[in-house]
């Protein structure tokens, strides 16, 4: 088990004070105390497939908890991680892939629609309610990044949902684009959107670019060394991971704003994962929208970047995570 970290809260607000330094057992994987059986499901005649978990000794049914990871990841890397925290706290869980990624089935490949996405999650709520082993009334979700941004309209609108946590999630794509894309940029870049979007009219194949390169200035979804390093590791672990996206998934991107569902998610428990120095969904958009969102809630806010609350704050992350479960699922 890890150590649990303390965290000081003030007004429904938590804080990890500077002093504590986080060991690097985090980038190791976490030993599972339990078993892990491939499955998979049914949305819209697609199949989606997925990990469930049980943790040892079960003998009744269990609280889960429904797992997703961010935008164009799979799962196989640091989200197993997070769900063996949690099978090792006695939940079962519930890893997947979204359709056109990874494993599961979908066309057109490496495309991310975030409405498709959200009907993935509750189809894989349902799932899980189905299943013998699992108390179909403690169910719960984690999401992160873009899907934590999912995981705040799931909760809002499927009360089958008791217990939410959203980590670093996109809360307005609009305005998280116009601050990474320079306005020039911004003009070709639509001006790409509207070719390709007729192109495909005319029955064209969608224009995929990369997510990631090495060089910062290549022209890619997500520019930045620390996108490069974070996801070409996670590669090493996710050999189903492509690094390709389809151009229209950065325009959905754009109209996607899961924020304007924040309010309607109470009395379902909250709990919003921040990390200070976001710079890919901005940490003052996910504040604001906490601060909109009613009780029970809380926000934890840990120094770093983006990536940093899957690195060095894996073991706060994850336990919180878990502490919040166990609270509010029992």
């Amino acid at each position: 088990m890890f150590e649990v970290i303390p965290v000081h809260t003030l007004f429904g607000i938590a804080y990890c004070p500077d002093e504590i330094k986080m060991s690097q057992a985090n980038q190791m994987k976490v030993e599972l105390h339990g078993t892990a059986q491939a499955v998979e499901f049914g949305v819209e005649g697609e199949k989606v497939r997925a990990t469930f978990y049980l943790p040892q000794g079960r003998t009744e049914q269990l609280p889960v908890v429904v797992l997703a990871h961010g935008w164009s990841m799979v799962a196989g890397g640091d989200l197993e991680d997070y769900a063996a925290t949690l099978v090792n706290q006695g939940f079962a869980a519930l890893t997947f892939d979204f359709r056109n990624l990874g494993k599961s089935q979908g066309e057109p490949r490496q495309e991310i629609d975030p409405q498709r996405q959200i009907e993935d999650f509750r189809n894989a709520i349902s799932y899980v309610r189905s299943r013998p082993e699992v108390d179909r009334e403690r169910v719960g979700i984690w999401g992160t990044s873009y899907s934590g941004g999912h995981a705040l309209v799931v909760a809002a609108i499927d009360k089958r949902v008791k217990c939410v946590v959203s980590q670093v999630p996109t809360i307005d794509g609009y305005k998280a684009a116009q601050r990474r894309v320079r306005f020039d940029q911004w003009q070709v870049q639509q001006a790409r959107f509207e070719a390709d979007r007729e192109a495909r009219f005319a029955g064209d194949e969608p224009v995929r670019i990369a997510l990631i390169d090495a060089d910062p200035g290549a022209p890619v979804a997500y520019p930045g060394i620390d996108s490069f390093e974070y996801m070409s590791g996670e590669s090493r672990r996710c050999p189903t991971w492509v690094n390709a996206v389809t151009l229209r998934s950065l325009e959905l991107a754009r109209a996607y704003f899961p924020g304007a569902f924040i309010r309607r998610i109470a009395p379902t428990p909250l709990l919003m994962i921040v990390a200070a120095d976001d710079g890919l969904t901005p940490a003052d958009l996910q504040q604001d929208a906490f601060n909109e969102a009613h009780q029970p809630k809380q926000m934890i806010v840990l120094r770093g970047g983006h990536y940093s609350v899957y690195t060095e704050h894996f073991s706060v992350t994850s336990q919180a995570a878990a502490r919040w479960f166990m609270e509010h699922l029992g």
